[in-house]
């Protein structure tokens, strides 16, 4: 990543051509005198820095039309005032030029370019050259495929160079700071960040399970070779979708957290309560904020508690009925299509759709640790001898108590607040005891 300096320093150069092109469009438009007869005759500078401009020219291989569509997405983050030129008005109309395209934020008082501005710009009145540019908006092209650019929603049957043309934070940070940044959680991104400070250490799992996570892990690290290399593109899709399933505490959201974290990509879990909706459509569209900005990022996605999205579908006899099962199948169909990880976590396997289980790649089954996996997960969270008083029998504790991983970090927990509570620096034997009650308890169990 570049530094701030740098990044403006090229960013000043691009927006002074920039606005020359544009000058130079709109005195080409009115007939007015103009040094150039093609606005092809300003070439852009030479990218000569180590810029993230320069970059996402250099990844994205962009031309000259692809450099002024990206700064028209830029402009009005930076320089808004460069697009003012555009809010003239048409005398004969007594309203703004219709070629210009363009609308007005609720709150921006400068103009924002859309997909006909952009038109403009690059071909004017030219025909051909307009048809051209609509590769400038495929999904597939790199600016949209590494959402350095994105286009708006427009109404049904309006022209689709209405759509807005936005350039997303992300792409925005990385351009002018050299920092990129992560999406806002919040209703637009109903989806959170997980990390973890523990390794692959940490994780106490039985050598079956552990053979099984580690296949995954060598897919999401090497899917490219094999697509690719191995000739397997054609009999396979990219993407990767597994279910973890079993008991409460037994390791499925580290097990993911660490997956992402070994392979040096982002996982996101994806807060339920802010996707699910009862108005209808709504749920779609806030799981379609996620999956569009996940599409060509790599990221992990991860469901915990998945049967309350991926619940089985029911007979349709009502309208709800209707709704809901329209949901799991466009649920279904957006899981399928991702090209990266999509890891369900379920303590209920049975309550996932059969659509969907039939479309896993795996299925891996956390089950409660046995009496070894226990001591070892004791002795990794009690590990400071120091503070167990003597009568602290950690092999006794993990042999006599059938508890989770998620369960013993929380007795833990219970015991060292008691113990600080009661003026003492070290955890007693009653207190470990009262924790593993408490947590009997809430498994209601009655002993």
């Amino acid at each position: 990543m570049a530094s701030v300096d740098v990044n403006a320093a090229r960013l000043q150069r691009e927006l002074a051509w920039f606005e020359a092109v544009l000058q130079a469009r709109l005195k080409l438009h009115f007939g007015q005198p103009c040094e150039v007869s093609d606005i092809r005759e300003l070439p852009p500078p030479e990218l000569d820095d180590d810029s993230d401009y320069a970059q996402a020219v250099a990844e994205c291989a962009l031309g000259f039309d692809e450099r002024l569509l990206l700064l028209l997405a830029l402009a009005p983050h930076v320089r808004p005032q460069l697009l003012d030129l555009l809010w003239v008005r048409n005398a004969n109309l007594d309203r703004g030029f219709t070629e210009f395209g363009g609308w007005k934020g609720r709150h921006h008082g400068g103009f924002l370019p859309t997909c006909e501005t952009a038109v403009f710009l690059i071909a004017g009145e030219d025909l051909q050259r307009r048809f051209e540019c609509a590769r400038l908006f495929d999904e597939e092209h790199c600016l949209r495929r590494r959402d350095w650019l994105r286009l708006q929603p427009v109404e049904a049957d309006e022209p689709a160079l209405s759509a807005p043309v936005t350039m997303p934070p992300e792409a925005l940070h990385r351009l002018t700071t050299g920092i990129p940044k992560k999406p806002d959680f919040g209703p637009a991104f109903p989806a959170r960040r997980i990390t973890t400070p523990l390794s692959w250490d940490d994780l106490v799992l039985s050598a079956d399970v552990l053979d099984e996570i580690d296949a995954i892990r060598v897919w999401i690290a090497r899917s490219e070779e094999l697509l690719d290399g191995w000739g397997l593109r054609r009999a396979l899709k990219p993407g990767y979708r597994t279910l973890f399933h079993g008991p409460p505490g037994t390791g499925k959201t580290l097990t993911a957290t660490l997956l992402g974290q070994g392979a040096g990509v982002d996982v996101y879990r994806i807060d339920l309560s802010m996707v699910v909706s009862k108005y209808i459509g709504e749920t779609e569209k806030n799981l379609a904020n996620v999956f569009d900005q996940a599409q060509h990022r790599n990221w992990i996605l991860f469901f915990d508690e998945a049967d309350a999205l991926f619940g089985k579908r029911t007979e349709a006899s009502s309208s709800n009925d209707r709704h809901a099962n329209q949901e799991i199948a466009y649920l279904l169909q957006r899981v399928e299509d991702y090209p990266g990880t999509v890891i369900l976590a379920t303590n209920l396997e049975a309550n996932i759709d059969e659509a969907f289980s039939r479309r896993f790649q795996s299925r891996v089954y956390f089950p409660m640790p046995d009496a070894e996996q226990r001591l070892r997960l004791w002795r990794g969270m009690l590990s400071d001898a120091a503070r167990l008083d003597a009568d602290v029998d950690v092999a006794q504790l993990a042999e006599e108590h059938e508890i989770a991983g998620g369960a013993i970090a929380n007795v833990v927990r219970f015991a060292a607040l008691a113990a600080l509570r009661a003026g003492r620096d070290r955890i007693a034997r009653d207190d470990l005891l009262r924790g593993v009650r408490k947590e009997r308890i809430k498994d209601g169990w009655t002993d």
